[in-house]
């Protein structure tokens, strides 16, 4: 397959019964995405981009002038720290794991970051601009899909259209990609898969 310009192939892994070779290629975190480039491992997301940023040049990810990269990296950071801890990777799991005042508090959480986000985007079509999609587009990208099933299976509700409209636009213009689209999971995928991480980590 062809994504951003580059020739590769797609492994699936299975998140809940991690394969040997996914612990091979990750043993320090154990955990997806891992891109293997001339037989060497490249582990977590944003650096997964950044590594395709300084590699391909053809259609840069991040900006060229040093303080937007670093505005960028900001918002990136931001995005893991205070959105995705909260609704789905915190040290509790509380959001899709848990109820009551451990979940509420991640949910508010959450809301807050969204509000911060819907600020930075400003009526923009993307994060960097109304060009492409670039860097903190997709670092957020998990929010404009994957989010919704986070909290279908958690039972709570962050996300609210009429709340963050911006956010919500940015959701609509990110998922009609071709490129993204593509490449989206089914529902009943993210559904299944979810409520294996829940499981799991509520039987620990």
């Amino acid at each position: 397959m062809v994504s951003w310009g580059v020739d590769n192939e797609l492994v699936e892994e299975d998140l809940v019964n991690k394969s040997s070779l996914l612990l091979s290629l990750n043993p320090v975190h154990k955990k997806v995405p891992v891109l293997v480039h001339g037989g060497k491992p490249i582990s977590e997301s944003k650096i997964i981009l950044e590594y395709i940023d300084e590699t391909w040049k053809q259609r840069p990810l991040l900006p060229e002038d040093p303080l937007e990269r670093a505005h960028a990296r900001f918002w990136a950071a931001f995005i893991d720290d205070k959105i995705c801890s909260s609704a789905v990777d915190g040290s509790s799991q509380e959001s899709i794991c848990y109820e009551g005042e451990d979940q509420a508090k991640a949910i508010e959480s959450t809301m807050e970051a969204l509000e911060l986000l819907e600020q930075e985007l400003g009526g923009k079509k993307y994060f960097g601009g109304d060009k492409e999609i670039g860097y903190v587009d997709m670092v957020a990208g998990w929010i404009a899909y994957w989010l919704q099933f986070v909290e279908e299976v958690g039972g709570f509700k962050a996300m609210d259209a009429a709340k963050y409209p911006c956010l919500d636009a940015w959701i609509q213009n990110f998922v009609q990609i071709p490129s993204v689209a593509q490449n989206l999971p089914s529902p009943d995928e993210l559904r299944n898969i979810f409520c294996a991480m829940r499981m799991a980590m509520q039987t620990k």
